[in-house]
């Protein structure tokens, strides 16, 4: 027996071979839209269609890709981390800095785009970003510590937004953090989205 909700929301023509078919929930579809206008605008800017003004105001990434838990900064709070690091680098001029970018891709290219100067590393598991060179460090939080040695404690501002907030995944990149921090009292910046 149907109610009267599913009577107005179900065609007129629909019949009773119709009543197992799924349905999205209104949130649900409305989420699906979005990712699917998302996908598209991506598309769009791949294929050389984006405006200019947006070009320069926004530095665009690779998409995000769910499956691997990605999820990208807007413009504001990726120029407000870059910022901050910049601040903290500027806090210690008798000491270089070097800056750790863990899975948070988004902070490292705005970081590279208003301070180029600073030494940066992005630690990503996702080999598309392969094309920022000889800073991408492949990074798979199941292997914390299988990292580049010339990284071991080398780094003074290490900044983290782990794919996962599962305990096993932040005691692995709290590993990965031991591995890149200097002895000296490094910065350490966590990030878990909202």
């Amino acid at each position: 027996m149907s109610t009267d909700v599913e009577q107005q929301q179900r065609p007129e023509s629909a019949g009773d071979e119709d009543d197992d078919r799924p349905a999205l929930s209104a949130r649900a579809l409305e989420a699906l839209r979005e990712f699917l206008s998302e996908q598209s605008a991506a598309q769009s800017f791949a294929g050389g269609e984006a405006e200019e003004e947006e070009e320069e105001e926004e530095v665009r990434l690779v998409a995000e890709d769910w499956r691997l838990s990605q999820f990208w900064y807007d413009r504001v709070t990726a120029e407000t981390l870059a910022e901050e690091i910049r601040r903290i680098c500027d806090s210690d001029p008798s000491s270089p800095s070097s800056v750790a970018c863990i899975a948070c891709p988004t902070l490292y290219v705005y970081l590279k785009k208003l301070n180029p100067d600073i030494s940066a590393n992005l630690l990503e598991y996702d080999k598309r970003f392969e094309q920022y060179g000889d800073d991408f460090v492949y990074y798979d939080y199941n292997q914390p510590e299988e990292l580049p040695a010339v990284l071991k404690h080398a780094c003074n501002i290490i900044v983290v937004d782990p794919p996962y907030l599962s305990k096993e995944c932040l005691e692995k990149v709290a590993q990965t953090v031991s591995f890149l921090a200097r002895p000296q009292g490094p910065f350490l910046l966590l990030l878990t989205g909202n």
